[in-house]
Parts: C-alpha cells; structure tokens; sequence
C-alpha cells in the first residue's frame, strides 16, 4: 500500500491504529520538544507515540517526531505485517537459486527488468509540494526547526532527503544529512566522507566545477524518508527502493531554481546551490552515540527557493542515547540487507545490530560452521561489504543461537571463547562518529569467535571441548505432564 498523500496518509493511519498523540498545548522548539520526545521514545510501549505537536512557538506550521520510533509504526510505514517480511521480500526479488541454463537466465533477467520498469520513479508536471513558491526572499524561519540538546550549535533540520547528482554521471543521490541553520537562507550539510553526497562534492571540485545543485525534501510517504537513510551502493537510485517498498513508482516534480527532481507528495522542499570548495565550521550537534559529535568543516548549501503545501507539517527527529527513532529505521536496515549479506556470505544465518551498539559499534552474526577459520573469514568478508567497513566489533555465533536475545549471546561468547586464541584485533576505516577511534575516520576493529570449538572444524584444540548439559527427553515429557497435572505454569 502506497500512501498517496504521503505525510498526511501516514499520519491518519497512526491515529487509526493508536500510534499518534496529538499535543495541542504550546511547546518551545528548543529543548523542550527533545525532552518529551525523548521520555516518550523510551517509555513501555502503550505509551510510546508518534506526536504530533500542533502549537510549536514561533511557527504556525505543526512538527511530527516519533513516526518511525517502534516497530508496529516502522511496519506500516514500510507496508509489511513484521520486519522480517522485508527480509523474505528481498529473498523472493534475488532468487537465491541461481539459474542453470540459459533460458532461465534469460527469464530470471526479464522479471528484475520488469520489476525495475514498474517501481522506477517517474517525473510528472506538477505536484502538492509545489502549491506555494518562494523565489523572493526565500526564508527558513517559519518552519518550526528543533534545537535538540543543550550544547548543540544551533538548530538543526534533522530528517530531510537530501538529493544531489553525480557531477560525472548524472546519477542520483538520496541521503539522509543533518543540516545545521546558519542562517534563515544558509544550511550546513553534514554528509560524511563515506556518503554519497560527500563523493559529489568531492568530484565536482576535482572537476572544478563551482557549485553544484541540492534539494531538500521533508515529508512525503515513509518509505521515502526511511530511503534516503538505506546505505545503498552508489549506482542503485533510493527512490527505485522506496517504489518498490510502496509497490507504486514514486513520483517526482522538478525543482523551481535547480535542475533536480524531488517526491510530489512531500511537505516541503528546500532548493540551492553549494559550492564545492566552500567549508564552514558545523556542530557540535547531540547524537546517536549518546555524546556530542564535535565540530568540524563541512560544505554550506545556499537557498534559493522554497516550496511547501498550502498547510504543511514539519517532519523531524531526534538522536542521542538509544533507544530513539533511530533504532528502528536502522532495524529495517538490517532486515532488509541481511539477503544481500547472504548473497556474498552464503553462511550467514542472521545478524542483529542491537541498539546499544548504535548500528556501527556492534554486530552480532550467526554462522553455518564449515571449517577452521570460518567466523574469521566471515568477520573480514562483513568488514569488505560497502558501509559495513565501519563495524567497530563484530561477534560471530553458531547456527542456533538467537542473536536477538542478549543474554543467550553473552552466554555463549563467555562460554566459548578464549582471548588468546578467538579475538581478532585490525584497523580501518572508523565511523566519523566514532569519537573513541585512533584518529578521525581510522582505527581498531575487533572481531570475536564465540563459536563451540571442534576438533573436525578449528586447528588443534589444546584440550577437548565439553558436552552441553541437556536433560533427556523422557525426563523433560515427564516433568510436562507433572506440571499439567498440577496446574503449574511455567511463567
């Protein structure tokens, strides 16, 4: 099910289902609305609500936060029962089972190109993004833009699609990047050198092109706002993911000022330029680690026009100490990419990136054992894969074990591994968020062999590796009816 009307369609679909509180009280953009919503995201689950908050002080335009921040309102934004829909969605699309003749082949590239054909995004004439236009004087102070945490530098647009095109290929580029308010016509755009839009730049000053055009879209239908945080390989367009995610093409409009496209159906739109050599100090800024990324330089985005509907509503978030929003978008990440893990590591059973590990800290896998040395070459074919370079621990598991239930993880990696001989220490690239590596954007990485130890599949144990205690089944079948017989629950 698409949401034909976008932000507005998702909305009237939380409030059905009980998923939105409406806050009709006035409430102060700076801090305030960070620390409800903060309370809010990590309260028991009958109270934890996407706000809809209809009297921000000094704007007349109401801001929705929390939208993404459990996994019921991920799933209907996403258009599936559970997360682990997207994982069979994506299994069923790749086929697994390769081909074996020609003819199969060619069948099997006929349905991807059909797919393709029919969730491509297409350009139509005109859109409600573009019901109000503003070329004069355009100005960021009506919206109702966050100040989330205390040091912040500033106010910070923090949920927007920010869209660019590859200065040598003309591709297009969806990217989630924060962007600080300099000024009412002014942004910072935080897009890491890992990012996309950070390789645009990078290409256009190399070709010595002096600015290069940005849009800037806010609202729209969820799976296009979830699409631009997806860390998809460069060539792969976000907004094929979200039509395909929405089972209808997202349909675009071109900009007013620069020649790019942005979602029909989105609340509003910010158009500019950037200039590819132009620096600007950005931050601090309270994020998803639960500290303050610090301040650093990065490219200043020039507006020169905005559109909006007639009646628009601001989409935000805030990060900081997990859980909050975050988790859950990058939960549908996970399950969405685990098939194409699979396709490169056949081995892999599951993952779970849980949220204290805050997506780049920790991941949990569990493998197929085959061989000596197997979960090492899992940990640096997982180091090999796009952004998942930037895993900081990975923790390898056998088969069986859940690795979304922490406890039996830990029982397992306590129990099975030995310092000498299970850890893996290297180094590499590091999140620029990672304010404990060596250097910005270097250091370590640690992997962990929390697989059980065999004398068939890991080189020479120094001693044989125990039996797991497990009671037999006639005594188990006995203890069963006993505790039918009597009544006795097992909670």
């Amino acid at each position: 099910m698409a949401y034909d009307d976008g932000l507005r369609s998702f909305i009237s679909t939380l409030e059905r289902h009980g998923e939105l509180a409406r806050v009709r009280v006035p409430v102060s953009p700076e801090l305030e609305i960070t620390e409800i919503t903060d309370r809010v995201s990590k309260s028991p689950p009958e109270h934890n609500k996407a706000l809809l908050f209809e009297q921000v002080q000094g704007s007349d335009v109401p801001l929705l936060i929390n939208m993404f921040g459990s996994k019921k309102r991920i799933e209907l934004a996403l258009n599936v029962d559970d997360l682990n829909d997207l994982t069979h969605k994506v299994e069923a699309l790749l086929d697994l089972d390769m081909p074996r003749s020609l003819l199969e082949k060619a069948r099997r590239a006929g349905q991807l190109l059909e797919v393709a054909r029919t969730v491509a995004p297409r350009t139509v004439k005109s859109g409600p993004c573009q019901e109000v236009v503003i070329t004069d004087y355009p100005s960021l102070d009506f919206l109702p833009i966050l100040k989330c945490w205390p040091e912040d530098a500033g106010r910070y647009i923090t949920l927007p699609t920010v869209i660019t095109r590859d200065p040598q290929t003309g591709r297009r580029n969806v990217g989630m990047y924060r962007l600080q308010v300099f000024d009412e016509r002014t942004l910072g755009v935080h897009w890491q050198r890992h990012k996309g839009g950070r390789e645009h730049q990078r290409r256009a000053r190399e070709m010595g092109q002096e600015k290069i055009p940005v849009a800037v879209s806010l609202g729209g239908d969820p799976a296009i706002i979830w699409s631009g945080s997806a860390p998809l390989p460069p060539d792969i367009d976000e907004f094929m993911l979200a039509g395909w995610l929405r089972g209808k093409p997202v349909e675009l409009v071109p900009c007013k000022t620069v020649p790019l496209e942005v979602p029909a159906d989105a609340e509003i739109v910010i158009e500019g330029w950037l200039d590819p050599s132009e620096q600007r100090l950005e931050g601090p800024f309270g994020d998803h680690t639960g500290y303050y990324s610090l301040p650093d330089y990065y490219p200043v985005m020039h507006v020169t026009c905005i559109t909006h509907r007639r009646d628009p509503v601001y989409p935000t978030t805030i990060v900081g100490k997990p859980p909050q929003e975050d988790y859950w978008m990058g939960k549908a990440t996970e399950r969405l990419f685990l098939p194409l893990i699979r396709l490169f590591l056949s081995e892999v059973v599951d993952i779970n990136m849980p949220a204290e590990g805050v997506f780049h800290n920790l991941l949990i896998v569990s493998i197929k054992k085959r061989f000596p040395g197997h979960p090492r070459k899992v940990m640096y074919g997982i180091w090999g894969l796009g952004l998942m370079m930037l895993t900081k621990t990975i923790v390898v598991v056998d088969e069986d074990v859940n690795v979304h239930d922490l406890s039996e993880v830990a029982f397992q990696v306590l129990a099975n591994y030995d310092p000498a001989r299970d850890v893996v220490i290297v180094e590499g690239p590091a999140d620029d968020l990672d304010h404990a590596s060596l250097y910005k954007n270097y250091g370590g990485k640690m992997g962990i062999d929390a697989t059980r130890k065999t004398e068939r599949l890991d080189p020479s144990p120094h001693q044989p590796w125990p039996k797991e205690i497990e009671m037999t089944p006639e005594i188990k079948a006995l203890v069963d009816r006993r505790w039918k017989e009597y009544g006795i629950s097992d909670q």
